[in-house]
């Protein structure tokens, strides 16, 4: 079925796409499920210790600011380590190729998931380095299977987007978590399944993925992946500009990376990307305590809209795409003069 030649080779791309999409929508951007997996936390007695009972208006009332401020800081620490350690590994990925940079993802992800199984309200602490191992894990996940897009030539940002919405959607895997707590699955056999499902992981990075990278533009019957005829994958290497094929069109100057990380519209669309994530990170990390505050401590209320919003969140992998579909159909015109 996985040819290196004609059909066979194009089943190879299709199943590598629908898998990579599979991955990215069940595990890269889960952390951002965190207003779901704290309501679970909560209901299990993670930094309990630290709600207070205080006296309002002679009436006794239960203040879990504390335990609040501590759910909110481990997400901010791995939204942080989402973020910042996006440039080293890309770096990573640039110099060591596919293979190196999902193995290290695999492992932190696991280490993470493990670390939640394991844990308990006694050593709650385990949340601090488990959601920031899980970020980044997903993130490599992310930034490999993005480079799939390449297999598709005129697609290209179209698969790229459809990843990028997966990547949001899958945050709706903590929603599963919580549905299925709520109707007796324990938190340490849903966590100890997605580290086993690290053998997907491991399957895709030895059989439907190269080794190095895949190039962009694609060569004719590229092949990647399991060895083909005894001869192992082609290491094509083809930079952009000099190398384009003919008819494509490109211009004649070659940015540098210095040049266009200095530019002004770099950085303008560095700031207003940067102003977007950090809206989006602090609504999530608020999301339940503001929820209790606006129901009154109203576990049932609270439980109905943590569900409502990751069902939102799900929009993600409906709505990107058409970014790319633009994208793609803008690139197929010639340029003016």
């Amino acid at each position: 079925m996985f040819g290196c030649q004609g059909a066979g080779l194009r089943v190879r791309y299709w199943v590598t796409l629908i898998t990579g999409l599979v991955e990215c929508l069940g595990f890269a951007g889960v952390m951002f499920g965190w207003a779901s997996l704290v309501f679970v936390l909560k209901s299990k007695g993670y930094f309990s210790n630290l709600c207070e009972n205080t006296t309002r208006n002679g009436t006794i009332t239960e203040d879990c600011s504390g335990q609040d401020e501590q759910f909110s800081l481990i997400f901010t620490i791995a939204s942080f380590m989402n973020n910042f350690l996006t440039l080293p590994i890309g770096f990573l990925f640039d110099h060591f190729g596919t293979m190196v940079s999902r193995l290290l993802g695999i492992s932190v992800y696991t280490v993470g998931v493990l670390l939640i199984a394991f844990s308990s309200p006694a050593t709650s602490v385990l949340l601090f380095p488990a959601l920031s191992f899980i970020a980044m894990g997903g993130v490599l996940f992310l930034i490999t299977n993005m480079q799939v897009g390449n297999l598709f030539g005129t697609h290209r940002s179209t698969i790229i987007t459809l990843y990028n919405g997966a990547f949001d959607s899958s945050s709706a895997v903590f929603l599963i978590i919580k549905l299925v707590f709520e109707d007796g699955v324990s938190l340490r056999w849903s966590f100890l399944f997605l580290s086993c499902c690290a053998i997907i992981h491991l399957f895709r990075t030895f059989v439907l993925l190269p080794r190095t990278r895949i190039p962009y533009p694609l060569p004719e019957n590229y092949n990647y992946g399991i060895k083909c005829g005894g001869i192992s994958q082609a290491k094509v290497e083809m930079p952009f500009g000099r190398n384009s094929p003919q008819g494509q069109n490109t211009d004649n100057t070659e940015w540098t990376f210095k040049s266009c990380f200095l530019s002004w519209f770099f950085m303008c669309h560095l700031l207003w990307l940067s102003v977007m994530q950090l809206r989006h990170y602090l609504f999530i990390g608020t999301l339940n305590p503001m929820l209790n505050h606006l129901a009154a401590g109203d576990a049932g209320l609270v439980s109905r809209y943590t569900n409502a919003f990751a069902f939102t969140q799900l929009c993600g992998i409906l709505c990107a795409p058409w970014n790319g579909l633009i994208m793609d159909r803008r690139k197929g015109k010639e340029r003016e003069p």
